[in-house]
């Protein structure tokens, strides 16, 4: 892997695109230490350590950015609410399926109305956690100047955020609004070490504890990586066919069905799903309904962990859907001479493809739903607490290692370099 990356450092473009990506990671990083004015940093660091997992994932997520209450303390979050929510307009409204189906400029158009919604949703959010900061004193001066100021300023963070990824995945390599998550989650990470390893000092913790969960750790990265590259193998023959003088077809190939088709876009969605009522019930903090809220959606606790593995495996077969269409691919077979052994051109290999991928998508649905849920007893059993790092930012991070190494994969391979899997 070190030639590899050597190899990929000496090809021009591929080199450009990875300082840029990394160029934009630093600014990030930046961004995550300016803080928002009007805000009490003291009351705003206790509130994240005495308000539960939700508000440590929320910190994690977003690169410790919301305990310093910085300018991209909501992160990407906005933005990833307003691409489910369009993405569901897209299928039950048939003007927004027609525009995405028109190409190139239907997805600019779609794309334009998911930064519309972002703002629009980021402005609500960020109003939102103006009034619970007022509620816990963590603003020097309430009013409703400062409730603006906070709302204008987070949202304008979450824009620019918006566009980082947008740059990135434009100009760097690629996958940029996961990318923004990633380097978030992974910058959390050696404050998560720093506290494990204080707690151990402290005597709070055994040395076996921290043992297990390392182990434990390795293998559910081994996991994900061997379901993440999973697949199941559908075999497609070609018939021959004589155009002129040259024969065109006749070989064999195969349609692979990952098992994990989704990616860690499920995981994703899931999370921001379930951060968004806790925002809405922060609007009302004397209210009875919205304590019930918090306390329904506290992150960890039964109803809140049940939801969570409910909505990876919705999300999973809804975005395997979106990406995967089996009537489409046995159309193009059948335009192309292809078929299936055994099984007749047409519907008849389509409910094939659909009945294979269902099966296989809900094996990939309860390993995320797992690993997601995991943690949460693992952290029980070990008794380390205030480590937030748990199954979902392992499989976000995973997944990306992945992919963004598969992008510089075809990089290297169109340049003709050898790349990092051979």
């Amino acid at each position: 892997m070190l030639d590899a990356l050597k190899s990929s450092l000496k090809a021009g473009d591929l080199r450009k695109r990875i300082l840029f990506t990394l160029l934009m990671f630093f600014v990030f990083r930046i961004g995550a230490h300016i803080p928002v004015p009007g805000i009490n940093a003291q009351a705003m660091e206790a509130l994240v350590k005495g308000g539960g997992n939700i508000l440590g994932f929320f910190d994690v997520i977003s690169g410790g950015a919301f305990k310093r209450f910085s300018i991209f303390a909501m992160s990407i979050t906005p933005y990833i609410n307003a691409s489910i929510i369009m993405q569901l307009l897209t299928v039950v409204i048939p003007k927004l399926e027609k525009m995405s189906k028109e190409g190139e400029e239907g997805r600019k158009k779609i794309t334009q109305y998911v930064r519309y919604a972002t703002v629009v949703l980021g402005f609500i959010q960020s109003l939102g956690m103006a009034f619970t900061l007022k509620a816990y004193g963590a603003l020097t001066n309430p009013g409703i100047g400062s409730y603006m100021l906070i709302a204008i300023t987070l949202t304008a963070g979450t824009a620019f955020l918006m566009w980082l990824g947008e740059q990135i995945t434009e100009k760097g390599i690629g996958n940029g609004i996961s990318l923004i998550i990633f380097a978030g989650i992974v910058a959390s990470l050696p404050g998560a070490l720093m506290r494990i390893y204080e707690a151990l000092m402290a005597g709070a913790i055994s040395a076996f504890s921290v043992i297990l969960l390392v182990v434990i750790a390795a293998l559910v990265i081994a996991a994900i990586v061997a379901v993440n590259e999973g697949q199941r193998r559908i075999p497609v023959q070609y018939a021959k066919r004589v155009v002129g003088r040259r024969v065109y077809g006749g070989q064999s190939t195969h349609i692979p069905l990952k098992v994990n088709q989704a990616g860690v876009i499920p995981v994703i969605f899931a999370s921001s799903i379930l951060l968004f009522p806790s925002t809405i019930a922060n609007f009302f903090p004397t209210s009875p309904a919205a304590q019930w809220v918090l306390r329904v959606f506290n992150w960890g606790g039964a109803a809140h962990t049940i939801l969570y593995a409910l909505f990876i495996i919705f999300f999973t077969y809804f975005y395997t859907s979106i990406t995967f269409n089996p009537m489409d691919v046995a159309d193009n077979m059948k335009k192309y001479g292809g078929f299936i052994p055994g099984l007749r051109p047409g519907r008849p290999t389509a409910e094939y493809l659909d009945k294979i991928l269902t099966r296989v998508t809900l094996s990939g649905a309860i390993f995320l739903a797992l690993i997601a849920i995991l943690p949460t007893f693992v952290l029980l059993t070990t008794k380390i607490q205030n480590v937030y790092f748990g199954g979902t930012g392992l499989l976000i991070v995973v997944g990306v290692a992945l992919e963004t190494m598969k992008q510089i994969e075809s990089h290297l391979l169109m340049r003709h370099y050898q790349g990092f899997m051979k």
